[in-house]
């Protein structure tokens, strides 16, 4: 198979296997696992409708070069796609569409294995799929380097992410039970999940320079920190001193 078929199809097993998961947390009743129907149907489009919506923007916030290049050609306009936007978008879309039905309950946590599931699987794709993934990283030394199909040996930064994912998710869920408060383990997901983007984009290629020498892809890495700041020293000591945070959610 090409590797723009690889990709689809393990983007599509992405997909699958990540409600799939989700399915199999509710139906064991694993902690934070939403079992009101109607709420999990607002949950979902709100993340879908934001997700679909946040992948594409960051794309053009990312490479507006390239994705401006034939405007108005809306058909260009729908090439690309990012992880980042995709969970930032999902996540604005679900607190919009919580805050329009009053629903107060935390839902995130439902949503840390599937995105952690889904993601490696995407992932697997995107380094089969090769250059015209635009998801490797720049030219390295270092023995494990991969030459994508233009001679060159290149950092595998997709398989530097399912290798995170996978440390993330096994960490949060040794420390499982000592977050004390609803959320608390897909905000640690998301802010591990950042910080990390934020870091591997430093050796990956950059396609446009935004103020600070940072691209479009960390500047949101940095908006979503900033969204989770005052969070950031409560799931730091569940995460990393092993214990309960003590003082109340403000």
């Amino acid at each position: 198979m090409t590797p723009v078929v690889w990709h689809t199809v393990f983007e599509v097993l992405a997909y699958s296997a990540g409600f799939q998961t989700y399915l199999w947390q509710r139906r064991r009743g694993v902690d934070g696992s939403v079992h009101d129907r109607d709420l999990m149907a607002v949950v979902a489009v709100g993340a879908i409708v934001g997700a679909a919506l946040g992948a594409k923007m960051s794309y053009w916030l990312d490479d507006p070069l390239t994705a401006f290049a034939h405007f108005p050609d809306w058909r260009h306009l729908l090439e690309g796609k990012s992880i980042i936007g995709a969970l930032l978008g999902g996540l604005l879309g679900v607190e919009v569409v919580k805050r329009f039905w009053g629903v107060r309950q935390s839902t995130g946590d439902n949503f840390v294995l599937p995105l952690t599931v889904g993601m490696c699987i995407g992932r697997i794709g995107c380094f089969l799929g090769g250059l015209g993934d635009h998801t490797y990283g720049i030219a390295t030394t270092l023995p494990w380097g991969v030459d994508f199909g233009d001679g060159i040996a290149r950092h595998p930064t997709q398989l530097y992410e399912i290798v995170f994912l996978l440390a993330q998710y096994a960490w949060i869920r040794a420390r499982w039970h000592r977050f004390t408060l609803p959320g608390d383990r897909f905000r640690a997901f998301m802010i591990g999940y950042l910080a990390f983007r934020l870091l591997v984009e430093f050796i990956k290629p950059v396609f446009y320079i935004w103020p600070l020498g940072l691209t479009g892809l960390q500047w949101l890495c940095v908006a979503g920190l900033l969204y989770y700041a005052r969070a950031v020293p409560r799931i730091v000591q569940t995460m990393v001193m092993g214990r309960k945070a003590t003082w109340a959610r403000r």
